[in-house]
């Protein structure tokens, strides 16, 4: 099959189009997004329908879902297939959700199970993957001086999301406003494996957030987002993330050796050792590999899904301890080849223990990198969407 993969620069868009390859299939690329990040809509439209009028193909791709290009591709009665990596997205209320070309796959069961009712029959859930192969030649590669560099004893790559929190532009809530959200958000912090923030938004507080939260987002076009999923989702879960991403750089700096790879203001965590940003293509495999314990600490607006950061450590054959998430036992199995904690006492113990189990540590890194390979490659999971997309397709 032919596809044209329209890229704005996420970091899985090269597996995925090796992955696509891999599997015989021909892909063509739209990449101006990637170098213009103003890139309009309607210019995007433009340069997505002269390349399908000059080059037809089987189906159009992207990661994440753009409404616009669903709205292409009706129009040309073309199959339009994306998958999700990140959450919340809230393009995927716009009402584009529904057309019959879309044929959509999400991480997040607890995304699908929001979205599927929309559009039955064309929303699926497909977990994430990794290209293990690619990073162990980026970790062989790699010097022996950049080895030392990126040992650890325990590290994190990615942001605090203390840059990204919108929540924080909350002014002048009232007393009430305030006690209730922070009690909502100390409730959640306490809980692994549910999201209860949506269902314990009253009315009078979505009103009540809107008041005082100037620049409310607001879809841009027709949609079936409410106020109620934007709060929780966008606000709320982003606050919680990085009220969590803090708590656990502080419990663990102030009693192991902690590497943190980030962008984000470390200056109210003096005893982590920010190392900057790491460069995902040559360096992030080879902290991977070289850390003791690699941290993952799920987003929490991932409600059930395995985040990407999980596939890539085990890829890289690194040792991850992270939260616990629902659909993680599905996938891996929880002790054998990840190991979850189930608050931050368990986090503190956890990784006292496997800092001084070596043989243990290793054990179970192995064992999660042997089922990354056989069950979690693009290949493998690009067959899975193929299959569901085009079920009457051998896709050849």
């Amino acid at each position: 099959m032919k596809l044209l993969f329209y890229r704005y620069g996420s970091i899985c868009e090269p597996d995925v189009i090796s992955g696509f390859q891999e599997l015989g299939h021909t892909v063509l690329e739209i990449t101006e997004e990637i170098s213009n990040k103003s890139l309009s809509p309607q210019e995007a439209i433009q340069i997505v329908s002269s390349k399908l009028f000059e080059q037809p193909v089987d189906f159009l791709f992207s990661i994440n879902f753009y409404p616009f290009l669903s709205e292409v591709c009706n129009i040309f009665k073309l199959p339009y297939l994306c998958w999700t990596v990140d959450s919340p997205v809230l393009e995927l209320f716009a009402t584009s959700i529904t057309h019959p070309w879309n044929r959509i796959f999400l991480f997040d069961r607890a995304q699908y199970e929001e979205i599927a009712p929309l559009n039955p029959g064309h929303v699926f859930h497909l977990p994430l993957a990794v290209n293990a192969n690619q990073k162990q030649r980026m970790i062989h590669a790699a010097s022996s001086d950049l080895q030392r560099k990126f040992t650890s004893d325990v590290s994190f790559v990615g942001s605090l999301y203390t840059e990204k929190c919108p929540y924080d532009n909350l002014k002048e809530p009232s007393a009430y406003l305030s006690g209730y959200l922070n009690g909502l958000m100390e409730a959640q912090l306490r809980i692994y494996g549910g999201f209860i923030i949506e269902e314990l938004l009253t009315d009078e507080i979505v009103r009540e957030f809107k008041q005082h939260l100037p620049d409310f987002f607001t879809f841009p076009a027709d949609s079936y987002l409410t106020d109620r999923k934007t709060i929780a989702q966008l606000y709320i879960g982003n606050k919680i993330s990085s009220m969590e991403r803090l708590q656990v750089m502080k419990l663990l700096s102030e009693r192991f050796s902690v590497d943190l790879y980030t962008a984000s203001d470390t200056s109210c965590l003096p005893l982590v050792h920010n190392r900057g940003r790491a460069k995902t293509m040559t360096e992030m495999p080879v902290i991977f590999y070289n850390s003791k314990i690699s941290l993952n600490i799920t987003s929490k607006a991932i409600r059930s899904g395995i985040p990407l950061r999980i596939f890539d450590i085990l890829g890289c054959g690194g040792f991850v301890l992270t939260n616990f998430q629902l659909e993680l036992p599905e996938l891996f199995v929880p002790g054998e080849e990840v190991v979850c904690y189930e608050n931050m006492e368990d986090l503190i113990y956890k990784t006292d223990y496997f800092l001084h189990h070596e043989a243990e540590r290793r054990e179970i890194a192995e064992n999660g990198f042997k089922k990354i390979q056989k069950y979690h490659t693009y290949p493998i999971r690009l067959e899975e969407m193929l299959c569901a997309a085009f079920p009457n397709n051998n896709n050849e």
